[in-house]
């Protein structure tokens, strides 16, 4: 069970494999929040996640038969690089299945340690059903990735780093998709301190957690549509449930476009990548009312590929009205196009894309349509161009932006 004994046991054993993730002081979200914002690296954990806290410590536990079988798992790509490393440690087999929806970055790095990966499945479940399947039939042993004390434990060795870093610690903000993490998080932060608040966060597009806390019981999702994959599950654990019931204080749910803004944050104020479900504490921040409080954001993991990368960033910049395209209409003779040019290079805009069409009119002389995308300084700014245009008679409309 999670008494404070396995946690200190757990503790001293993942120090064997991870890296110190020192508390990084946040100025930026400090003063956005009127709170002291902490972030906890985990990002920059080996693996690049905090899961490999829980895998290995699991591990530890087993006996050499149990791991000798080989072990199995299922898992969006953060647990699957715990097992894999850990199992690698070990010098035992390693099989993990993984939804077909996985970011390739994390499907790599899984087999980099040797692991022997399925992808099966369009959600965590599925392939969590596939996985159970194939340990029945071979033997293995399987790990879960949340739904079990163990893994807890190990997971929960990170809210015993806060606590000894920043013994005052108020709030402790922890990433929900499964619940193992929440799980040993806030059951030890309550046995160190009972007065620290632990608040769970969750994408509303899979909220699993907080359906099954309003219901009273562990429920499952019919479906699950977010872009925080890692966790995008349907169904919370049922072992670690009651733990999370009696630990947890609250649930905060956040929408996936509040996780494009905070992607923009983090590269530009703190210059890290985090992945979309490590980011949904740092989203959570602008939700807590709340004022001179020590606040940590558990940042779960960094496993995001590029492509994805750079999606979110065209988005966020969109969102913010860092890049935005209008829509002007201009007669179709020598120089107009130098002319709007003109208004919007007074103006500070910079083009990066133009689009003209001739034949948005019959009248050709009458108007053709220019569509330009072009970066501002955000709101106000774009708000100065089209009103420029506007007085110059170009009668701007502001279009979605596509690059």
């Amino acid at each position: 069970m999670l008494t404070l004994e396995s946690f200190e046991e757990a503790a001293a054993k993942v120090k064997e494999v991870t890296q110190e993730t020192k508390l990084i002081y946040s100025s930026y979200f400090s003063d956005m929040t009127g709170n002291k914002v902490y972030l906890k690296p985990e990002n920059m954990q080996r693996t690049g996640a905090y899961k490999v806290r829980g895998a290995y410590y699991k591990i530890s536990t087993l006996s050499d038969e149990e791991r000798n079988k080989g072990l199995i798992t299922a898992s969006a790509g953060n647990h699957a690089q715990g097992v894999a490393y850990a199992a690698h440690k070990y010098g035992v087999k390693a099989v993990i299945v993984m939804p077909t929806t996985t970011p390739l970055i994390k499907v790599e790095r899984t087999k980099s340690y040797g692991a022997e990966v399925i992808l099966h499945g369009d959600v965590y479940d599925e392939a969590c059903a596939h996985a159970l399947q194939l340990a029945e039939e071979k033997g293995y042993t399987f790990i879960h990735p949340f739904d079990d004390p163990a893994v807890a434990t190990g997971q929960g060795t990170i809210a015993m780093e806060i606590v000894q870093e920043l013994p005052l610690v108020d709030y402790i903000l922890v990433p929900i998709g499964g619940g193992g993490l929440a799980t040993g998080v806030s059951t030890l932060a309550k046995l160190l301190n009972p007065h620290i608040k632990v608040i769970g966060v969750e994408p509303a597009g899979a909220a699993c957690m907080k359906a099954s806390l309003e219901k009273g019981e562990v429920v499952t999702l019919p479906h699950v549509n977010t872009i925080a994959d890692g966790t995008a599950v349907q169904t919370p654990g049922k072992n670690i449930f009651p733990y999370i019931q009696e630990n947890l204080d609250e649930i905060i749910t956040i929408d996936d476009d509040e996780l494009i803004v905070a992607f923009l944050d983090m590269v530009e104020n703190h210059k890290m990548i985090v992945e979309n479900s490590g980011l949904l504490t740092v989203a959570a921040l602008r939700h807590l009312d709340v004022k001179k409080k020590k606040i940590v954001s558990i940042l779960s993991g960094g496993n995001m590929d590029v492509i994805t990368m750079s999606s979110v960033v065209q988005h966020g910049l969109i969102q913010r009205d860092r890049i935005f395209t209008v829509s002007v209409l201009i007669p179709d003779k020598p120089g107009e196009l130098v002319r709007v040019a003109s208004v919007i290079a007074e103006n500070q805009g910079n083009v990066i894309k133009l689009d003209h069409n001739q034949f948005v009119s019959t009248n050709r002389n009458a108007a053709v349509e220019l569509r330009i995308t072009m970066e501002a300084f955000g709101t106000d700014h774009k708000n100065q161009i089209v009103a420029a245009l506007e007085k110059a008679g170009c009668k701007p409309r502001v279009v979605r932006a596509i690059l």
